[in-house]
C-alpha cells in the first residue's frame, strides 16, 4: 500500500512539474513527423494481463510492433527527434498515466511487448509476472537495451526477491543518474 501511495504522489508531482516539458515534447513530435504524438502499444502487465501503454512516438508510423533490437536497422525508422527522445527517455513520460491508473508502478520490470513470447514465458517461469511492471527497474539500470533476455529476467527475479521501499528509492536514484548521463540506450 505504501508503494502505491508513493507511486501516485510522485507521479502527480512529476506530472505537474514536467507538464511544460510534456507539452513541448508532444508539439515537437507532432511537427517533426506525420502521425500522432503518442504511440500506444499493447504491453504485458501484472499476471500477464495486457494493457495499453503510451509513449511519445520516436519511430515512423509504419514501423512493425516488435522489440527495437529485432528491427533490421533501428536508426532508419526513427523520426527526426526519435533518437533524442529515446536517449533522453522523454518518450517514457506519458507512462505517468499508467502509473496513476495502476497498470504500472514507478519501479518494477519493464512491461514486455505483447509478442515477446520468450521474455513473457521466462518471467512467468520465474514468478516475475506477479509484479506490477515499472517505468524503471533493476534490469533497466543494469544494462537496459544491452541485456540479453535471460540476464534481464535474472535481474527482474533478483528485484522480485529483494524488493523494498529503500531498494525502489535506490533504483529511482540510479535511474535518474543513468538518464542524465544517457547510459544504456543503444537506439
Amino acid at each position: 500500500m505504501i508503494k502505491r501511495i508513493f507511486d501516485i504522489v510522485l507521479s502527480v508531482i512529476a506530472g505537474i512539474l514536467l507538464l511544460p516539458l510534456i507539452i513541448i515534447t508532444a508539439i515537437l513530435v507532432k511537427v517533426t513527423s506525420p502521425g500522432s504524438a503518442l504511440y500506444w502499444s499493447d504491453r504485458v502487465g501484472q499476471d500477464n494481463i495486457l494493457f495499453k501503454m503510451p509513449k511519445f512516438r520516436s519511430m515512423k508510423i509504419d514501423t512493425p510492433a516488435v522489440a527495437t533490437h529485432l528491427l533490421k536497422d533501428p536508426q532508419s525508422v526513427l523520426t527526426p527527434i526519435g533518437n533524442f527522445l529515446r536517449k533522453s527517455s522523454l518518450d517514457e513520460l506519458p507512462q505517468l498515466w499508467n502509473i496513476l491508473k495502476g497498470d504500472m508502478s514507478l519501479v518494477g520490470p519493464r512491461p514486455a511487448l505483447f509478442n515477446q513470447d520468450d521474455l513473457i514465458a521466462l518471467r512467468t517461469e520465474k514468478g516475475v509476472h506477479k509484479l506490477l511492471p515499472g517505468l524503471t527497474g533493476w534490469a533497466q539500470i543494469n544494462g537496459r537495451d544491452e541485456l540479453p533476455i535471460p540476464q534481464k529476467v535474472a535481474l527482474d527475479e533478483e528485484y522480485l526477491n529483494k524488493q523494498s521501499f529503500l531498494f525502489d528509492l535506490k533504483i529511482l536514484w540510479l535511474t535518474f543518474l543513468k538518464v542524465i548521463h544517457r547510459e544504456g540506450v543503444s537506439h
